[in-house]
């Protein structure tokens, strides 16, 4: 992914985040690997999203208040919600979001990898039981390495 294809590349202590808008909603925002430059916002929903996420960077504790596009099916949408209800610094387990909705730790974790809205949507703070678990349907490189950042950003605070 190349810098004209977002809206935003706001930088991060991990790499980068990708920020794309469409119409008047936050359709995606993506990880993007370290050496990814910023770019600036191209329009105000944009530069929204990117002065938010900037500001978790800075401290997780950061609400964010960021329209977002509609996206996923019913049960991805259940569980992003789920995933959203998790308090900053907290953590749950792929298999006791499972069954919290009556599913399979599998698709729990199949639905963290398809989030279009990550740090907004916090998947990171879902992991496996006893192990960090995979992030955005990878389990090594630059997005485990992500994925290990934000917890130990949220858990100083």
């Amino acid at each position: 992914m190349n810098a004209p294809t977002f809206d935003a590349i706001v930088a991060a202590p991990f790499g980068a985040l990708g920020v794309r808008v469409d119409g008047d909603a936050l359709a995606e925002i993506a990880f993007l690997p370290p050496g990814t430059p910023a770019h600036a916002a191209r329009n105000a929903l944009a530069q929204r999203a990117a002065e938010q996420l900037g500001a978790y960077l800075d401290d997780p504790r950061t609400p964010f208040d960021l329209p977002l596009k509609p996206a996923g099916t019913d049960f991805q949408r259940r569980v992003w919600a789920a995933i959203r209800a998790i308090p900053c610094g907290k953590m749950r387990a792929y298999g006791a979001l499972a069954a919290e909705l009556a599913s399979a730790a599998r698709a729990v974790g199949q639905a963290c990898g398809a989030n279009p809205f990550p740090v907004v949507v916090p998947c990171h703070r879902v992991v496996a039981q006893a192990a960090l678990g995979g992030f955005a349907h990878a389990r090594d490189g630059y997005l485990l390495d992500t994925k290990q950042w934000l917890l130990a950003h949220e858990a100083r605070r």
